[in-house]
């Protein structure tokens, strides 16, 4: 503050510092940046509103102020959050198809769990019969036979992560301000995909369990 710098052919005096403000690509790193005070040279101002006012009634304020200054021009304005919105859009874009996508990767995959869990109770009908007839409770039969298509959804996620993590580094490589992946993410995504599955399976699994063991040994 107060010191002085040469710019061009003129001498100018630091009047104030500030953080790093992203002017042009959100995606580099920031460059060093000279903002310069020239009222007489101006193309553009930045006005920042606080939160109580009205954004309206200010911009009403404002128009013929400009106008009365720089009636060759029109009173144009863009806002900071539509602007880098705008910016991010592809982004956005990629967001809102990749959720799509997941869910639909989602139901089908749960309408196959559906099928398979139907299939596997089927084929162990007999065996149900005979595990309830020596004293196997819904709880021990149901755990029976979901304990195999969650050791598949385990190993599924043990292959998946590393996977995931490492495209997902490449991709964030390309922007200097990114977040950093938590573990705890692919911790919760697992834990997401037992509970999916245990839902998914479960109805086909309590419905064998609870079936009559005499039906159970009389079915081929």
């Amino acid at each position: 503050m107060g010191s002085h710098i040469r710019f061009g052919e003129e001498d100018m005096t630091v009047i104030g510092v500030t953080k790093n403000v992203i002017q042009q690509n959100p995606y580099d790193e920031v460059q060093p940046a000279v903002m310069l005070m020239r009222p007489y040279f101006t193309f553009q101002g930045l006005i920042r509103f606080k939160n109580e006012v009205d954004i309206r009634k200010a911009l009403a304020a404002i128009q013929p102020v400009i106008e009365k200054y720089n009636p060759s021009y029109p009173f144009e304005y863009q806002f900071v959050d539509d602007e880098y919105n705008r910016k991010f859009r592809t982004e956005n874009q990629i967001g809102r198809l990749a959720a799509i996508f997941a869910v639909l990767a989602i139901l089908i995959s749960c309408l196959g769990l559906f099928g398979l869990a139907s299939f596997m109770a089927e084929r162990r009908t007999k065996e149900i019969g005979v595990r309830k007839v020596l004293g196997a409770s819904v709880s021990q039969l149901w755990l029976l036979l979901s304990q195999d298509f969650v050791l598949l959804v385990l190993i599924s996620c043990a292959i998946a992560s590393p996977l995931a993590y490492y495209f997902l580094q490449k991709w964030l490589a390309n922007y200097n301000y990114r977040i950093e992946i938590s573990p705890f993410v692919f911790l919760a995504a697992g834990v997401a995909a037992v509970l999916v599955t245990l839902a998914t399976i479960s109805f086909q699994s309590i419905k064998a369990a609870l079936m009559n063991p005499v039906k159970s040994l009389r079915s081929e």
